[in-house]
């Protein structure tokens, strides 16, 4: 009874209830098992690095034949603060961390909105080398990530280097000195060796494109510019929006509001998170017991890679369907309207878009008081909102929950590269760069979570640690060379993304067009592989890749 207490406590929500009585469901996940490991040639090692506490940059700047770069890094979310204790670790002590804020922590100081909280588990969305046994919960909130985050950059000492409430407004590269003259939105200049965007994807509200919205006459707001001075006790609330941040706040205010009228412009595919709290004893055991707090992530780990990330590729299969199942279950389990039922069933396949996790959002659904709408918005008006079937519904606060302007990248930071080249016009068509990290044409300069590294299936962080260790690598190269500068050569980079695209066209994100994945057609956000494909694929930087100025 202990043992399966500890199995219970140790496993990723929803992972018991989709291994149990379906024996195709072994065989499925022995077969993505075999795929896993046969992607890589160091057989084991990368899924053992999961039961550890990774040091990789875990050394001191020895012989180097150039003094070490001044390196600025933009933004202080999960990416600028890994990227400042890695610098850190290493032994470059001359960067500086750039907030736009008046503090760290990026998205997680940004979104305040009712019950937000990250859509991974917090086993899995912390760095690998910073483990924490005092989550609260399987899946953290907002507060609790913060204070995550807060603490790494205590605990590293990489607060001194922080600049609160300094926007970087552009970044231009001086050919001559072979550095970037970096501006801030105060006017202020200052000259970088090295610039690190760790911007993000979700870092600038998208509003929604809606004729009339400047007559209404209630109060409007963006869920991740949350008004929380207006009081929603008893008023009547039109949400426009039913994605990642709404299935989150809409079960907290639901309760509270006189009535909700949710504007839903396509259904999520949903699976039951299974949350709970730890226990303190639980807590107790894993600070006595590191290991089990490393198999813990271990297996939410190989929940992603062996039953989400399938679920990603186009085509059917017995997993994807009993994924689909999962959500239908979970529909006819707790809507008892067929109507209603009939609306949240979407139109697309599954993982085409971000797969959802909640256990309370089709409950609040079934409210009462709330009323999910799928006609089109026509257009607003000083009492609420037309739908296309000419009906008017009055609200007295409307939320945004429209999401990020995601395929914007480094909006509005304007970037001047090689021969005056804005990155934002190169990037016109949609962005690119090799591994999501250089573009060609900008020496010096690389991106966390850049284009095409978001991931479907497991969490970002892993991501963003990959992608400064490369960046590590490559610093650590043109120090130790005596190198001033790497350029991205361009045929490496046309090559890689064409392998981008080809892989992508056989992926399910590929299937819709209406997604924050997709640029003009193009999937421009999301990474086609495995999460042990990239890491190998960024263990090292190759400077072969690169055109180089000594």
């Amino acid at each position: 009874m202990i043992a399966t207490r500890m199995t219970t406590a140790l496993m990723p929500a929803g992972l018991i209830n989709l291994f149990s009585p379906r024996t195709w469901l072994v065989w499925c996940t022995v077969a993505n098992l075999i795929d896993l490991v046969g992607q890589f040639d160091q057989g084991l090692r990368d899924v053992l690095c999961l039961l550890s506490v990774e040091q990789p940059y875990d050394r001191r700047i020895g012989f180097l034949k150039r003094s070490a770069p001044k390196v600025a890094i933009v933004g202080s979310g999960f990416g600028g603060i890994c990227m400042g204790i890695q610098l850190r670790e290493a032994g470059y002590e001359d960067f500086s961390i750039f907030e736009k804020g008046d503090g760290l922590g990026g998205t997680w100081r940004a979104n305040t909105y009712p019950g937000c909280e990250c859509d991974i588990p917090s086993a899995l969305y912390s760095y690998s080398f910073a483990p924490y046994a005092e989550w609260p919960s399987k899946w953290s909130h907002q507060p609790v990530i913060l204070h995550y985050l807060e603490k790494c950059a205590r605990d590293f000492g990489v607060l001194p280097h922080l600049r609160r409430s300094t926007e970087v407004s552009s970044i231009e590269w001086i050919e001559g000195d072979r550095k970037w003259k970096l501006t801030t939105a105060s006017g202020l200049t200052e000259n970088f060796d090295i610039v690190v965007s760790a911007t993000g994807q979700l870092s600038r509200p998208r509003f929604p494109s809606i004729e009339g919205l400047d007559e209404f006459c209630g109060t409007a707001f963006h869920s991740a510019r949350w008004n929380h001075d207006h009081d929603l006790r008893g008023r009547r609330v039109g949400v426009i929006g039913n994605a990642a941040s709404a299935i989150q706040f809409i079960p907290e205010i639901a309760p509270i509001v006189e009535h909700l009228t949710v504007f839903q412009r396509s259904a999520n595919w949903m699976l039951r998170k299974n949350d709970r709290d730890y226990s303190e004893l639980e807590k107790k055991v894993l600070r006595a017991f590191p290991a089990l707090s490393k198999l813990r992530r271990l297996s939410i780990w190989l929940f992603g890679e062996l039953l989400i990330y399938p679920a990603m590729r186009s085509g059917e299969s017995k997993l994807r369907e009993r994924l689909v199942n999962n959500t239908l279950e979970y529909i006819n389990d707790t809507i008892a309207d067929p109507e209603l039922r009939k609306k949240l069933i979407p139109d697309y396949p599954l993982g085409a878009k971000r797969i959802l996790f909640s256990d309370n959002y089709y409950e609040a659904l079934a409210r009462d008081n709330v009323d999910v709408v799928t006609e089109s918005i026509e257009r607003a008006c000083a009492e609420g909102v037309v739908t296309a079937d000419g009906r008017t519904h009055e609200v007295d606060t409307l939320i945004y929950a429209s999401g990020f302007q995601t395929n914007d990248f480094l909006t509005p930071m304007r970037v001047v590269g090689l021969g005056g080249q804005v990155l934002n016009e190169v990037w016109r068509d949609g962005p690119e760069a090799c591994l999501g990290i250089t573009a060609s044409g900008f020496p010096n300069l690389f991106f966390l979570y850049g284009p095409n590294t978001n991931l479907g299936h497991s969490s970002i962080v892993m991501m963003i640690e990959s992608q400064v260790r490369y960046v590590m690598s490559c610093l650590d190269q043109m120090t130790s060379q005596g190198i001033a500068a790497v350029n991205m050569r361009e045929e490496v980079q046309r090559e890689y993304n064409r392998e981008m695209q080809d892989r992508l066209a056989g992926s399910s994100w590929a299937t819709v067009g209406d997604s924050w994945y997709v640029h003009d057609g193009k999937v421009t956000n999301n990474w086609p592989g495995r999460t042990t494909e990239y890491r190998k694929r960024t263990k090292h930087c190759d400077l072969a890749d690169f055109e180089v100025i000594q």
